[in-house]
């Protein structure tokens, strides 16, 4: 395993490295470019020269020769159909034919021709500009060229200072980091001491780091992990408490679920075994007792969509539908549907037109599950009615106990137990998060003995 200082040493020798190895790569392309620029800019300045002296030129040979001599450049002249006829640093007779040289081309169509070649003779890379002119009457192409070697030579100059600032820089770093790690160490020697003392439930310990506040930070947040320590057998109890508790509520609404699903099953095996085994029973008895089959399974199929919806609502996987009704109508619609339920009761409505832009069907649910309610756990006459922007549920009824109050809208309660009926409990939880969607709440008022009123504020849904 490296040491502190191995590692701050290998991490500045990579970035140090890598930085060297961009910058050398960087400076090489920008001494390579902008040489290469200067040299085609006085290769175009020697041609136009040379150009100008071309028409007073004798003998060619001569001319290259002593161009060689004073400028050091290549110089080379051919003839529009590629031979050479003169050339300064080579035999021209010994000469491959030019014309298909890429300067050469280029010069043929555009004003210079321009290239880098590599020289495997000498190895290094030459550059070559040729030009189109006339001489004695007749096309030729002067190319001249001169070597890049000075590319490499500048390069390996700026690398070597380079390499020795970064060689010095490596150095220094190496000495930084020792030194450092040094002083890192005897910290966290403070810190392991100070951690044994904790171990041993020494908390009146102390530690002084010497070096590096952040170990003083350390130091001290382990100290108060420290006083926490004292309470975690506490906090144990208590999270094992309300394991059990969330346990037994679990245990509670399956139990719920269990009881409220048994009666209507086996209402429906009850009666579907006694046609089984008794083929002889007569038609009415035999459409009763399907009657009575269809209402048990109509029954646990409105359980079952109210636990659904109940869960929906809970993990918000439902959005609202906004649109336009009337809520006024709607009620009286949803008054008429229950009122074929309870025949022997009645349910009076009182108030107008009001016009509401939420989401019908969920505002629908929340009037059935209100005045369903309110007809279950009364015995008189339920009345319903809109007043100032509110929708109350009146009802007669033996009323809520105070305490239970804050219960009634939690999904499974109920406060007649020992009466069955197909709402789980889940009716008020179901207004309650309906309610939410449309921010609004459902507002309880009830005595015992006296009855109870349910209801919610309409303005967040007014038109």
């Amino acid at each position: 395993m490296l040491k502190l200082h191995q590692i701050f040493f290998l991490n500045f020798l990579v970035i140090f490295l890598g930085t060297l190895l961009i910058s050398s790569l960087v400076a090489y392309l920008s001494i390579k470019t902008t040489t290469i620029d200067d040299n085609k800019l006085q290769l175009q300045k020697q041609i136009s020269l040379l150009q100008m002296q071309l028409p007073f030129v004798k003998n060619l040979d001569t001319f290259v020769s002593d161009v060689h001599k004073a400028t050091d450049l290549r110089v080379t002249i051919i003839d529009d159909s590629g031979l050479v006829l003169a050339e300064s640093n080579k035999d021209k007779t010994k000469m491959d034919n030019h014309r298909g040289r890429p300067e050469v081309m280029d010069s043929a169509v555009h004003e210079y021709g321009f290239i880098i070649r590599y020289s495997d003779t000498i190895k290094t890379d030459f550059l070559y500009l040729a030009k189109k002119l006339s001489f004695e009457g007749k096309p030729v192409f002067l190319r001249l060229s001169v070597s890049l070697k000075s590319v490499m030579e500048e390069f390996y100059t700026l690398w070597f200072r380079l390499a020795l600032v970064f060689s010095i820089f490596v150095l220094i770093s190496l000495i930084m980091a020792y030194k450092l790690s040094k002083k890192i160490r005897h910290d966290i020697s403070q810190l392991t001491q100070y951690l044994r003392e904790i171990s041993d439930k020494n908390y009146k310990a102390i530690i002084k780091p010497e070096y590096f506040s952040e170990f003083l930070y350390i130091a001290l947040t382990l100290k108060n992990l420290a006083k926490k320590l004292n309470n975690r057998d506490k906090q144990k109890r208590k999270y094992t408490a309300r394991l059990r508790l969330i346990n037994k509520q679990r245990n509670d609404i399956l139990s719920a679920i269990s009881h409220e699903f048994k009666n209507p099953i086996a209402s429906i095996q009850g009666y579907a075994e006694t046609l089984v085994d008794d083929p002889n029973t007569s038609e009415k008895i035999r459409i009763r007792f399907l009657d009575k089959i269809m209402q048990n399974s109509k029954k646990i199929t409105t359980m079952i969509d109210r636990l659904s919806l109940s869960v929906k609502l809970e993990n918000e996987d439902l959005s609202i539908k906004p649109s336009s009704f009337d809520l006024c109508e709607l009620s009286q619609e949803v008054i008429m549907n229950l009122g074929k339920k309870y025949k022997d009761r009645e349910i009076h409505f009182a108030g107008e037109s009001y016009m509401l832009n939420a989401d019908k069907t969920m505002i629908e649910t929340v009037l059935i599950n209100l005045i369903d309610n309110a007809m279950k756990y009364s015995q008189e006459d339920v009345t319903v009615s809109i007043i100032d922007h509110k929708l109350m549920v009146l009802d007669k009824g033996m009323g809520i106990a105070e305490s239970e109050l804050d219960k009634i809208t939690s999904k499974f309660y109920r406060v007649q137990k020992n009466t069955w009926d197909n709402s789980m409990g889940l009716g008020l939880a179901i207004v309650t998060y309906v309610l939410r969607l449309h921010d609004s709440t459902l507002i309880i008022e009830s005595k015992e003995g006296e009855g109870s009123i349910f209801a919610f504020d309409l303005e967040s849904m007014k038109k």
